[in-house]
């Protein structure tokens, strides 16, 4: 019979293993926009906005912490007109 130790262990392992998949997976960090002094909650939603705009504006994808910031402006006076 197996000690409570050997039964524990690949428990925590687990949930060791999984947890930082369950709690970042819906994690969504905040972006500052300085023009207009606010924060977008980058999340799903946001980043289909952003992938809407790069489609719309012929743009390839780069992720928006790398854009320059004259095109991170650009988003974000085309995500206010939204």
């Amino acid at each position: 019979m197996r000690s409570r130790h050997q039964l524990a262990t690949p428990l925590i392992i687990a949930a060791l293993l999984t947890a930082p998949v369950a709690f970042g997976a819906c994690a969504a960090h905040r972006v500052y926009d300085p023009y207009y002094s606010d924060y977008h909650r980058w999340n799903g939603t946001e980043d289909g906005y952003y992938r809407q705009w790069e489609g719309e504006t012929r743009r390839t994808h780069v992720a928006f912490n790398r854009r320059a910031s004259d095109e991170q402006h650009a988003y974000f006076d085309w995500r206010h007109r939204r």
